[in-house]
């Protein structure tokens, strides 16, 4: 029993529940609250399961709700939960002994999914480090600059609120200071237009980022891995930004009202944010069913493996059209470039896949059961964006009663831990047959 909890693999998402259990508590402080009393179990529960996961829902209004000290609580939750409880603990470690085990290397590499040799694990945690808070302290900055400098904010709420925004916009959540989110910005391309570069940053993985400063000039020279990822990025930015600058443009409740400058920035950002930004600047429950239809689609896809964002992910996207092309077009192997995929990596990206809707599924009928009056698509929409860990709503979660934010809780988690980190935590009895059997073909299609 012993050894099986020890898997790396199995002991992240027991260290997600664990720093749940101690975001739970903190946020459970008279002191997290700015009323009198404590807050309830399930809204610290809920919250606290949030911020970890990095999806920046909330069943209450986190800037009237929460204390001060409750707010750096969930920019700190954000922050492990972002980077990552095992990979935190790495760095700790490495920081304190000067060195790595085995094990630490491979719990850090079973979190991040980064397939890295374990040599390089040292290199890309420190590495990452330092990208995520050199990030962080630009966007910091510049927002922080612009509060103080043109909507007369005071310094020091000016800082906090930078670092605030700054720690959510990297780590692909979305909890805001403000009631009413980004609302007020949006047409100020210095606060906008940072957040929104922070959450493409963050949403595209240890790996990638790694891989792009040690070979940004050399396109060739890139993995497949990083290839899909930067490129599919670009095309899902494309689609979400057409798509609501498109679908959005006359609509009174969201782009309507404004010009086209503030209409192109609104769109970027709203086309950028639904692949697990969190922010929004615009309402979405005010969009055409046509533009959510789409937002969805984005959120199911996500970000890049290994990154603060959830989803499938980019690559299991992308990989999976190019098994469908090769299939159409009769080939044999998938090739990408002048790489053959291999038919583990094919099979893992469809499980991911099928687990992704399976989930997905499930959740929006718990949903609709244990929620009346919920209308299908809100419920696809807000459960979609809880296993995405997305973060937007279109208001449904701040009216679930508390088996409806159970449902969420359990997404939020299955999003940010993964599928198949999951299903593999709850298959203990796992084994390898020493045989095979005869081989058969069912008709398939």
């Amino acid at each position: 029993m012993r050894r099986t909890l020890q898997h790396p693999a199995r002991i992240v998402p027991l260290a997600f529940l664990g720093v749940i259990a101690i975001g739970t508590v903190l946020l459970l402080l008279p002191v997290s609250r700015r009323e009198p009393g404590a807050a309830s179990f399930m809204t610290a529960l809920f919250t606290a399961t949030s911020a970890i996961c990095t999806t920046g829902l909330s069943p209450v209004d986190t800037a009237t709700y929460w204390s001060d000290f409750g707010h750096v609580m969930l920019a700190l939750l954000t922050q492990v939960g972002g980077y990552g409880i095992a990979t935190m603990a790495t760095l700790l470690s490495l920081l304190v002994s000067q060195r790595l085990g085995l094990r630490s290397r491979l719990m850090a590499r079973a979190e991040t999914s980064a397939g890295l040799a374990l040599g390089e694990v040292r290199t890309v945690l420190v590495l990452a480090a330092i990208v995520m808070f050199a990030s962080e302290a630009v966007i910091a900055a510049i927002v922080a600059g612009r509060l103080w400098l043109v909507y007369d904010v005071p310094l020091g709420s000016a800082l906090w609120e930078g670092v605030f925004n700054a720690v959510q916009a990297f780590n692909n959540s979305g909890f805001s200071l403000r009631g009413d989110g980004l609302f007020g910005f949006v047409g100020d391309w210095w606060i906008c237009l940072p957040l929104a570069l922070g959450v493409i940053v963050g949403g595209l993985g240890v790996p990638v980022l790694y891989e792009l400063i040690r070979q940004l000039r050399r396109p060739a020279a890139w993995s497949t891995h990083t290839w899909l990822t930067v490129w599919g990025s670009l095309v899902l930015l494309v689609v979400g930004f057409v798509t609501v600058l498109a679908f959005e443009w006359t609509n009174p409740g969201t782009l309507g009202p404004l010009n086209v400058g503030e209409k192109i920035l609104a769109a970027f950002v709203q086309g950028t944010i639904p692949r697990s930004g969190g922010f929004n600047t615009v309402d979405y429950g005010a969009m055409d069913a046509d533009t959510t239809a789409v937002i969805t689609g984005l959120m199911f896809v996500g970000g890049g493996s290994a990154s603060t964002a959830g989803g499938i992910k980019v690559t299991t996207f992308f990989l999976l059209a190019y098994v469908i092309w090769t299939e159409v077009r009769g080939e044999r192997d998938v090739v990408i470039g002048r790489r053959r995929i291999a038919e583990s990596t094919q099979r893992q990206a469809t499980t991911v896949a099928l687990l992704g809707v399976a989930t997905v599924a499930g959740g929006t009928l718990a949903l609709l059961a244990l929620t009346s009056g919920v209308p299908m698509d809100q419920a696809l929409f807000e459960v979609m964006s809880a296993f995405s860990t997305a973060g937007i709503t279109v208001g449904l979660t701040a009216r679930l009663g508390d088996a409806g934010q159970i449902v969420m809780i359990v997404l939020m988690f299955i999003g940010r831990v993964g599928p198949i980190a999951v299903a593999s935590a709850l298959a203990l009895n796992t084994r390898h047959r020493l045989y095979r059997y005869p081989e058969e073909r069912p008709i398939v299609g």
